[in-house]
This record gives structure tokens, C-alpha cells and sequence, in this order.
């Protein structure tokens, strides 16, 4: 296991920073090339998701007041922020592998890196959503404080969790179409099970709150609105920290074993 992981550290540290940054700005470029507002698009979808969950829930089903004297909009914001990041990431880090195929089957790239340049290039989309966050709040009167210093952190976490998310799934998906469409299928699933739409500290089952906080996507997006909403420190949800470090141990754990197990394999499978 410390012979992979130096050797994930020696891929990265061959390519360099500075080539993991372009390659990540490359792929941001890459996807949304030929349309007319370009990489902009990467702002107006969330933006439009974020209108219509408003408009159904608050319109159409009448519900939605304030929550902790904010407006119910700015408690979906917050939630959201995070979901963009990673809604993508579910999926798409299953299928990094195989997107990128001709480097790993047209010359000798160091494929651990593929995860974290992907990663890098949905953390930018992700800056800029947060600045738009920030300005949204400020408009509805709500100014910075001490609480915002923690939102780094989350970002840390949320992108050590998806590139190892990213480097576990993306191997087996290489290896299995049947595993990519898998986590397709599931990723609304996670989406419903997480605590975006709802608050899973009210949820009153003791089990099932343990359960469905013991995925990283409720730690991180609940995490955002303690930051946003409720301003509450990290370390006041020992639960959700315990659930998220048992989760990202065990993604790590997955990551280093396929990228052990299958690294050899996977240019004869592409």
C-alpha cells in the first residue's frame, strides 16, 4: 500500500502543478467548446436548476418560509453550492478513465493524475459559483463574518473525497461499462438520500440519520449551510466529522487498491 501511494505522489509530482492546472483548464475549455457563451454555461445551469427548484417548491408547492431569519432561498443556495461541485463528479469521476483513453492507451501518462486535473477543473466552476454566492448574500444583507473562514476547509475536504471518489470509481469504470452505468443510474439517488433539499439533523430516527450522514455529500452541503445559515463551527457536528472521516477512509483505502490492482489492465481494456 506505501509503494502505491508514493507511487500516485511520483506521477504527480513528474507531471507537475503547473501542467495539472492546464490540463484542468483544458478540460473545462474542452467541454463547453463551440457553444456560444463557452465556459459561461458552466454558471448558468446551476443558476437555472436553482430557479426552478425555487419556483417548484416556493411557488408551486407554497413552502418555504425563513430559516434562522434568512430567506428560504438563501438556505437552498447554500446546499446547492456544493451540489453543483459534486453531482458532476459522481458520475464523471466514474467515467475520467475512459474519457481521457487516448492517454492512458496512446503514450505513457501517469493516470492518478486524470482524477485531480478533472477535480481542478470542476473547483474552478466551483470558485466562481461561490463568488456569485457571496455576492447573492451580500445583496439580501448579509454580511461576512468569521464563520466564512471555514469554507477552504470544506472545499478541502469535498476535493479530497471526489479525487479519490474519482480515482477509485474511474478505474473500475474503465475496467466495466455495467459499473459506470451503475453509478450513473444511482447518482439521483444520492441526490434524494443527502441533506440538499432537507435538513437530515431533523430527520428524529437516530439510525437512519447516522446512515444517510455517512454520505460525504450531506457532510459537505451541510457543512455549507452551517457556514451560510445556521453559523455553526465544524467541530460542533462530531457525528457528521466521525461519518465523514469513516466514508473518505475507506474511498482512500478504494482508490489505493484499484489503482494497485487494475493500473496495468486498463490500457489493454481501453
Amino acid at each position: 500500500m506505501i509503494e502505491t501511494v508514493k507511487q500516485i505522489y511520483e506521477e504527480h509530482r513528474s507531471l507537475g502543478w503547473v501542467r495539472i492546472y492546464r490540463l484542468a483548464k483544458s478540460d473545462l475549455i474542452r467541454l463547453y467548446r463551440g457553444a456560444a457563451l463557452g465556459w459561461a454555461w458552466a454558471l448558468v445551469k446551476p443558476i437555472m436548476t436553482l430557479f426552478v427548484f425555487y419556483f417548484g417548491i416556493r411557488i408551486g408547492l407554497r413552502h418555504g418560509g425563513e430559516v434562522n431569519g434568512m430567506p428560504y432561498f438563501l438556505w437552498q443556495l447554500a446546499g446547492f453550492l456544493p451540489w453543483f461541485y459534486m453531482r458532476r463528479l459522481i458520475p464523471g469521476g466514474a467515467g475520467c478513465i475512459r474519457k481521457y483513453n487516448h492517454l492512458v492507451t496512446k503514450m505513457k501518462f501517469p493516470v492518478s493524475t486524470i482524477p485531480t486535473f478533472l477535480n481542478i477543473s470542476e473547483l474552478m466552476v466551483h470558485l466562481a459559483l461561490l463568488a456569485l454566492t457571496l455576492i447573492t448574500f451580500a445583496c439580501f444583507g448579509c454580511k461576512p463574518d468569521l464563520y466564512l473562514l471555514q469554507i477552504p476547509l470544506y472545499m478541502f475536504l469535498m476535493v479530497i473525497s471526489f479525487t479519490s471518489w474519482s480515482l477509485f470509481a474511474g478505474m473500475l469504470g474503465a475496467m466495466s461499462k455495467d459499473f459506470l452505468n451503475l453509478i450513473k443510474s444511482l447518482s439521483t439517488a444520492i441526490f434524494w438520500m443527502s441533506g440538499i433539499i432537507y435538513d437530515v439533523n431533523e430527520i428524529h430516527n437516530k439510525y437512519l440519520r447516522f446512515v444517510l450522514k455517512l454520505n460525504p455529500v450531506t457532510f459537505i452541503s451541510s457543512g455549507y449551510r452551517d457556514v451560510f445559515i445556521y453559523k455553526k463551527w465544524i467541530i460542533e457536528d462530531k457525528v457528521g466529522i466521525i461519518c465523514y472521516l469513516i466514508t473518505l477512509v475507506a474511498t482512500i483505502l478504494g482508490a489505493i487498491w484499484a489503482y494497485k490492482r487494475l493500473r496495468k489492465e486498463i490500457p489493454d481494456v481501453l
